[in-house]
């Protein structure tokens, strides 16, 4: 039986130029289809993030009866596909981080008529990787990168339609108890919405200001 399978073991039987060529070729190929599929989904998340975001708005401005919380409710919403892009931008960055190691270490000496690559042993870098792939940057590294990158203009429009939802509409609110009283809704008592407001923006604040350290991590 180890007979038999060394006389068909591929591994240790030396591949010519041309073959070796035509392999990363075809790893390429792959690795690029699936950089730019993750990448899709990445607008795939804040398309869902605009539109919720626009429903949001009609819902809460299209009658003087509905009250503060549906802004609020846009935040938890956006927050949930902001968290699922995040984890999409890890992905698809082990796939960009292959496809560059290709273009640098292979593309790019052919391109130069200099056939030697600029980092040794590239090639059994992207093969530890494909036998055990690894996130290369940490969550909160790819919540601060989303955040920074599209998100913190869906939530200032949500945060300042809440603000103008308590102080102009349906009427203008003049005084702090005009105001208060709008932030009472139901059983809520006022200062819920204003903590957890006040909360939120505390978590992104800190997270813009410690989270740019990227970390590796195993794959899942």
């Amino acid at each position: 039986m180890t007979e038999e399978r060394r006389a068909v073991d591929y591994e240790s039987t030396p591949l010519s130029r041309q073959e070796y060529i035509a392999a990363i070729v075809h790893l390429y190929r792959g690795e690029l289809d699936r950089a730019t599929t993750w990448r899709l989904r990445l607008d795939a998340t804040t398309n869902w993030a605009i539109i919720t975001t626009a429903g949001v708005l009609s819902y809460s401005f299209g009658d003087r009866t509905h009250s503060h919380l549906g802004p609020l409710l846009g935040l938890a919403l956006v927050s949930v596909f902001w968290m699922i892009e995040a984890r999409r931008y890890r992905y698809a960055d082990i796939w960009y981080a292959r496809v560059r190691k290709i273009e640098e270490n292979f593309y790019g000496p052919i391109l130069r008529r200099d056939p030697v690559s600029p980092r040794q042993g590239w090639g059994q870098d992207v093969a530890e990787d494909l036998f055990r792939p690894r996130f290369r940057v940490s969550r909160a590294f790819a919540l601060r990168k989303r955040l920074v990158r599209n998100y913190w203009a869906v939530f200032t429009v949500l945060l300042g339609a809440w603000v103008m939802k308590l102080i102009a509409h349906p009427d203008p609110a003049h005084t702090w108890s005009a105001v208060r009283a709008r932030l009472e809704v139901g059983l809520i008592p006022w200062w819920l919405p204003l903590c957890a407001v006040l909360g939120f923006l505390a978590g992104l604040a800190c997270l813009v200001a410690f989270g740019a350290r990227g970390s590796e991590e195993a794959v899942s």
